[in-house]
């Protein structure tokens, strides 16, 4: 099945390397990131998890639960994050989805015949309380992801979802916004009383509001 931004996360039962897991249970009121891997005990995989792992409590300060998904089996996974923590100086603190038989990863669609037959691309899901997809981002299984990018984008994501604004190319936290077009000239003071600066008639920037 296709997946697209704004639709409801598919649901799913799975067994993982923390329990077994009901996914929407798992999200609860948090956001949360679904990352599938091509298949366990491979480089640029083993180095994802590890910067994640690390990375942690970046995503826990956002309110964000981190899953990982690959088609191996749980057995492999437990032995692969022995691997993990070896070779990239962490714990991994997250729980990876088994998913041997592929149902989750043809759910989400992860797996392009024209790329691999057999093993999952790098898809990223960014997924709201509300359980509906907010960003998705599709690797080559040959390029590792960028996750200070994801962090980024989910800054944005959490900012734009409570104000009406959006982010300008290669924002960071903490830099001015665009105020939405939607709303008119004379809304802004009330809006956003940190001020703001009309660049043109559809172009109006104001600091970020919710620091």
């Amino acid at each position: 099945m296709s997946i697209r931004l704004g639709d409801l996360a598919p649901n799913f039962d799975s067994l993982t390397t923390e329990g077994t897991i009901n996914f929407h249970e798992f999200i609860g009121n948090s956001w949360a990131v679904l990352f599938s891997h091509p298949a366990d005990y491979t480089p640029v995989c083993t180095t994802e998890l590890g910067k994640l792992a690390k990375l942690k409590p970046e995503f826990e300060k956002r309110n964000v639960k981190v899953i990982a998904i690959s088609v191996d089996g749980i057995d492999d996974h437990r032995n692969w994050i022995a691997d993990i923590n070896e070779t990239q100086k962490c714990t991994v603190n997250f729980p990876i989805i088994a998913d041997p038989e592929r149902k989750v990863a043809l759910l989400y669609d992860m797996i392009h015949p024209n790329a691999h037959e057999k093993f999952t691309v790098r898809s990223v899901f960014v997924i709201g309380p509300d359980k509906k997809i907010k960003l998705i981002i599709t690797y080559p299984a040959s390029t590792g992801r960028n996750f200070d990018e994801l962090l980024r984008v989910i800054d944005s994501l959490q900012l734009t979802a409570n104000y009406s604004v959006a982010t300008p190319a290669d924002w960071k936290f903490g830099e001015d916004v665009v105020i939405a077009p939607a709303i008119k000239d004379e809304e802004i003071a009330a809006k956003f009383p940190k001020g703001h600066v009309r660049i043109k008639s559809y172009l109006r920037t104001t600091p970020q509001p919710n620091i």
